[in-house]
């Protein structure tokens, strides 16, 4: 891609990346599949804009994985938006991205979800309003020390060309978004969560969040490949399951992108595909003492996984 001499943000530039992203996320997952491939939704709304949503499901390693791209726009911000951003106010806008979220079938398998994007206000003799933000965060049922290790080493290594500095502050800024408050545990063992990024000028920030986009695989598909031949029983599926009942809570009570899409009248089927298609709940669960159930207890809050 050519440099934006003027560091004037390109969203056709933007765009064509997360476009190119999703068809290699897609590939790579239906790959580590081995048998199903995506199916695509294209989708248009009335307001502005649409979308791709791709879906692979009952495939012979993930029950259900969904990676959407869209771009929508729009004359006017939703009220609730600009009552925390009052600058949004009277400006047109802009958002794509692409959001991720991968639900295996075998419990030693994590879920994931993934997410990059961007977003651009304008008005009339104004300068724009924009950011990117992301990241990747990784939800363990049986955890193995030796994989979040890997994981978070992938989250590291990206970040090290942007700052010595920035694999910490966004670790931990995922510690805490991925927080699920009335549990009082995090979703997972985190991995990046990043916001309102653009005080490093348009250019750095769009290599950073190219850079999370593509590293994705790398991270989380030598878990797959290493995991999805263990075996497991009725047990471990149902407390997969169980825990799956926590993955819907946070998305809705807490998730910012689900309520930004569904605000802004984004497609429903596509901003709620994150869902597990089955998950349960019950009551007062309390794991054996000293089962593999109830270790996962002691990775759900933060922790330095690299030592550092």
């Amino acid at each position: 891609m050519g440099e934006n001499k003027n560091n004037i943000p390109d969203i056709k530039q933007v765009i064509n990346f997360f476009k190119h992203l999703q068809d290699d996320i897609c590939h790579g997952l239906a790959q580590a599949d081995g048998e199903k491939t995506f199916l695509e939704d294209n989708w248009q709304r009335e307001q502005g804009g649409g979308g791709r949503t791709r879906v692979l499901t009952n495939g012979a390693v993930f029950e259900q994985a969904g990676v959407n791209f869209s771009h929508v726009f729009g004359d006017k911000m939703p009220a609730s938006a600009t009552a925390h951003r009052p600058e949004l106010a009277g400006r047109t806008f802009q958002a794509c991205g692409v959001s991720l979220v991968i639900h295996p079938k075998n419990p030693y398998i994590p879920t994931t979800h993934a997410n990059v994007r961007f977003f651009i206000a304008e008005k009339e003799n104004c300068d724009p309003v924009w950011w990117f933000g992301g990241g990747f965060d990784l939800t363990p049922y049986y955890p193995f020390d030796e994989d979040i290790k890997h994981w978070h080493q992938i989250a590291a290594d990206l970040c090290q060309p942007f700052g010595d500095d920035v694999y910490q502050q966004h670790k931990n800024w995922c510690d805490q978004y991925f927080y699920l408050k009335h549990r009082d545990e995090t979703r997972g063992v985190g991995g990046l969560f990043f916001d309102d990024l653009n005080q490093w000028g348009f250019e750095k920030s769009f290599a950073y969040t190219q850079a999370v986009g593509d590293q994705f695989l790398a991270a989380y598909v030598p878990i797959v490949n290493k995991r999805k031949n263990t075996p497991y029983g009725e047990r471990e599926r149902n407390f997969q399951l169980y825990r799956r009942g926590r993955y819907v809570e946070f998305n809705l009570v807490y998730d910012r992108g689900t309520l930004f899409g569904l605000q802004t009248g984004g497609r429903t089927e596509s901003i709620l595909m994150s869902m597990p298609p089955l998950a349960r709940w019950e009551y007062n669960f309390q794991a054996k003492a000293n089962s593999a159930e109830e270790k996962l207890i002691d990775y759900l809050k933060p922790k330095d996984w690299l030592g550092k």
